[in-house]
């Protein structure tokens, strides 16, 4: 498998992203932000069809226009009088509309597009590796200087703003940040499947582990364990491998959720199956 060029570009590329949504996912599941991931992931698809169909990078239109839904998420959240829910709600599916709108007068719906909305990681470029090395190291370094904050911000808002921290700017930078590591996903798995990458690493990891370092460790094992297996799978069964790296997923977290100490459901029946047992003999 590795005697192809282009399975080690997907390999490289897919371990990375593994690498930066793991610990990303972390803040996405805590906080509670699963659907905000969904709608900018979403919102990409507007932006991929503007870049078809103006003839330039769609990944560079698409990553200008989730910035600015992930603004808009953030500013109408915040200072507007609706909930984060509801925004998010109407910018995914205004993106989706205008992306629409915008493949039928262009006349674009070939197979790019469906690259993008299912993903096309085989088909990853040098260029593409670049660009995504560049931005996951972005990634990871806002990750690394804002971290403490992040998780203060996570488990206590109010106190953290009393504290002095700079939450509204902080958490801008975060939907900035999660708005870039989607658009640079959508080469992994497609626009369609871009935000299990965000939810099924940390729920992975919250089965195995108690505390936060625990958590994102196991989430970075789980994204680099599907993105190694996905790839292989899609090579020897010739199926998508953005799929596949999600079903692997989804395998990993139904073994978590039924095997993982002290949280494992089979253990449990297991362990309760013996205690009656020996209840009977005695």
């Amino acid at each position: 498998m590795l005697g192809y060029s282009f399975m080690v570009r997907a390999l490289v590329g897919g371990v990375v992203m593994a690498m930066v949504c793991g610990p990303l996912s972390f803040f996405v599941v805590v906080r509670r932000l699963a659907f905000a991931g969904m709608g900018i992931s979403h919102a990409a698809f507007g932006g991929v069809a503007l870049g078809l169909a103006l003839g330039v990078n769609p990944l560079a239109t698409a990553a200008g226009f989730c910035c600015l839904v992930a603004l808009g998420i953030w500013a109408t959240g915040r200072r507007g009088r609706l909930h984060e829910d509801a925004v998010i709600g109407m910018l995914l599916v205004t993106s989706m509309a205008l992306g629409l709108v915008v493949i039928r007068w262009a006349r674009v719906y070939n197979v790019d597009l469906m690259a993008y909305l299912f993903g096309s990681l085989l088909g990853l470029e040098f260029s593409d590796l670049l660009l995504i090395l560049a931005l996951g190291a972005l990634s990871l370094l806002y990750l690394a200087l804002f971290y403490k904050e992040l998780l203060f911000i996570t488990f206590d808002e109010e106190t953290a703003r009393a504290s002095g921290i700079a939450v509204d700017p902080i958490y801008a930078g975060f939907l900035v940040n999660l708005a870039l590591v989607v658009v640079i996903s959508i080469k992994l798995v497609g626009v369609i499947l871009v935000s299990a990458l965000l939810v099924f690493p940390c729920a992975v990891g919250l089965q195995w582990s108690r505390n936060y370092r625990g958590v994102v460790a196991v989430a970075q094992l789980a994204g680099v364990i599907s993105v190694v297996a996905g790839l292989y799978v899609s090579y020897r069964l010739d199926v998508a491998s953005g799929a596949s790296i999600v079903l692997v997923l989804f395998a990993l977290f139904l073994a978590s959720l039924l095997l993982s100490p002290g949280r494992g459901y089979a253990l449990a029946l297991l362990r309760g199956g013996a205690g009656k047992g020996g209840g009977r003999q005695g």
